[in-house]
């Protein structure tokens, strides 16, 4: 897995479903998830948008780009969306079910994060050969705030205390976390990766990072003390997407796995959690379904993540599974 094929995150044209012949989606859960209640969330009139995926040499490789989060209070998912060919964010009470709400009015938003008070969204948006990073309300207007401008930045979360914004930016060098201070306007430069997931506990972020074989590993990096631990690594898997669970006990990831029928091999993408050490590595879903961009509820009882699975045309939905560790 080379890098030039593992970090394709900045590519839009790539939000759509295609069914593949050797998956059968219309199936909901595998046997090795039974006991795990799966909820769908979203229809197909939501249109939501499915993360590119790529196949090769046994290989597969996916845009980590974060496009669902849930609001503070847990009644609202925000997810991304393709209609009009544009992508915009859009907001659904979950228990309801009815109809979606559009929040911003762009052309190519291409992934975001709620603010910690639930009142503010931060997401970047592709524009030409840039990737420029906004803030906007999360509940009324589509006035935006020019965070970045004139790079190619994205994943954009906010630190705990809402002081700072996190994001990846991708340079001649390769890609690396940064932070925009919302009160002075500073940029910091932190360190290289991507995916970064600041943690409250201290002044660590959590990010995805390429080893030398071209795997991608999940590092903590305190980056006031500069101390850099690498806390989860496998020699045939790729992770990416490091979300800390709400009790702080475990990390939420998407990995690479081989499913094996016979003598055939299918190269894929599920769910896995581990310890916030990096010890007791579990995968948690083995759909042949591409299963992406998780996120945590706010009790921590579930995961909400974009698969296929449950759809005979491989349409890509949000779907919901109980969390039972």
């Amino acid at each position: 897995m080379r890098k030039s094929k593992l970090f394709l995150f900045l590519i839009l044209a790539a939000y759509v479903s295609v069914v593949n012949a050797q998956v059968d989606y219309s199936v909901v859960y595998v046997n090795e998830e039974a006991g795990v209640e799966f909820t769908q969330v979203t229809s197909e009139n939501d249109y939501v948008c499915m993360p590119m995926v790529k196949r090769g040499g046994g290989m597969v490789n996916w845009l980590s780009n974060k496009i669902i989060d849930l609001s503070v209070d847990g009644v609202h998912l925000a997810y991304l969306s393709a209609r009009n060919n544009t992508t915009n964010i859009f907001i659904k009470d979950i228990e309801k079910k009815g109809g979606s709400i559009q929040r911003t009015n762009r052309q190519a938003v291409l992934d975001f994060s709620y603010s910690p008070d639930g009142k503010y969204f931060c997401f970047s948006e592709k524009s030409g050969k840039f990737n420029q990073i906004y803030q906007t309300s999360a509940r009324n207007g589509y006035v935006c705030r020019q965070i970045t401008s004139n790079n190619k930045d994205f994943s954009p979360v906010y630190s705990a205390d809402m002081k700072n914004i996190f994001f990846a930016r991708q340079e001649n060098k390769g890609i690396s976390v940064w932070s925009y201070n919302i009160g002075n306007n500073f940029l910091s430069n932190y360190t290289k990766g991507q995916n970064p997931y600041p943690l409250k506990s201290d002044k660590s972020i959590l990010c995805a990072r390429l080893n030398a074989n071209g795997r991608s590993e999940i590092w903590r990096v305190n980056y006031e003390t500069g101390t850099e631990e690498c806390i989860l690594s496998d020699p045939n898997r790729s992770f990416t997407t490091p979300t800390l669970s709400p009790d702080g006990k475990w990390i939420l990831l998407v990995g690479s796995n081989i499913l094996i029928n016979g003598k055939a091999k299918y190269a894929n993408t599920d769910i896995f959690v581990c310890h916030t050490d990096g010890t007791n590595l579990t995968q948690i879903t083995y759909h042949a379904a591409d299963d992406l961009s998780p996120t945590w509820s706010r009790d921590g009882k579930y995961i909400y993540f974009i698969s296929q699975r449950g759809s005979i045309t491989g349409t890509a939905n949000v779907w919901r599974m109980t969390f039972i560790y």
